[in-house]
Order: C-alpha cells, then structure tokens, then sequence
C-alpha cells in the first residue's frame, strides 16, 4: 500500500529571555502545496528547549486537525530531533511534553523527523520570535559563521562617522 504523500512541518520555538516568555512557530504545507503558518505565544515561561518542542506538539495538532496522516518534520533542533528518538526524555521537567508530542505521532501513518540547519529554518524561527514581539533573527553570512557572536554583532552594527566614499 502506497502512503500518501506527507505533509511537511518546519517548526521552531524561541524563549526571550531564555528562560523567558515562549513563542511557538511553525510551517506546514500540505501534499498539494497549501501552506499553513502557525505563530503562537505561551502563558507560560520556559527554555528554548520547552519552545521547541512546544512548538512541535503545536504543529502536530495542526496537522492531525487537517487530517495528515504521513508528515516530514524539520527543525534545527537537535535536543529535539535525537531525544524523539530515544526511549524516554533526558530532562524530567520536559518528560511530559515529549509523551505527549510522541503520542501525537503515533496518531500518524508514517513520521519522518530530521534536523536541519537553522539557516534552512528561517520562516519558523521568524514566526516564533514574532509571537513574542521581537524581530526576525539576522541571517549570518557564511564567511562570518566561523566568529565568535559578540565578534560577528560588532561587525554587523552599524559604523557612525562619514565614509568618504559615501559622502556626497
């Protein structure tokens, strides 16, 4: 028997400050190529860690109510990604939310989970944060990946003083 073909799910959670306020987002997009977004905020503080898969159980729920049945599931996570696949939660304050997202999956034909680069998860990562009030996160140019953050921010704040080339 053929399996239909999946839906695709980019999710991403956010925590400001971590641990903080929570923002869930999250991308689906049926077999036919109808796109779903999802960017929600908690009631509840946590850590990146809850966001994220927060996030997931979200779109999880989503995708069972418009009744996927095969899904492929990114996120750049990869606490999320391998502790999906182990037998139970490293932490036990998250033990209940990942029963929960692997009862969620069980409800689904065939579940497919991979992690990703976040550069590749960029419209989940913006909805998340966006739930929160807060800008999406800048692109790091990949010469620069290699940085340290502080050093990378000093390079991409902005120079005062005139630059003759632009001086007019």
């Amino acid at each position: 028997m053929d399996l239909p073909a999946p839906w695709i799910i980019h999710c991403d959670g956010s925590a400001i400050p971590n641990p903080g306020r929570m923002g869930l987002g999250a991308v689906l997009v049926a077999p036919d190529g109808t796109q779903h977004t999802l960017s929600q905020a908690t009631h509840t503080t946590g850590c990146n860690n809850e966001a994220e898969l927060a996030a997931l159980v979200l779109a999880l729920n989503e995708a069972r109510a418009r009744g996927a049945t095969s899904l492929q599931i990114y996120s750049d996570s990869s606490l999320l990604v391998e502790q999906m696949g182990a037998p139970a939660a490293a932490h036990a304050r998250l033990a209940p939310l990942y029963a929960a997202a692997r009862a969620l999956l069980a409800g689904f034909d065939a579940v497919q989970m991979q992690w990703i680069p976040r550069h590749r998860n960029g419209e989940a990562d913006a909805l998340a944060r966006a739930a929160l009030g807060a800008a999406p996160k800048p692109a790091v140019h990949p010469s620069l990946k290699h940085l340290p953050r502080k050093k990378r921010k000093a390079l991409a704040a902005p120079h005062s003083g005139s630059n003759p080339i632009d001086a007019r």
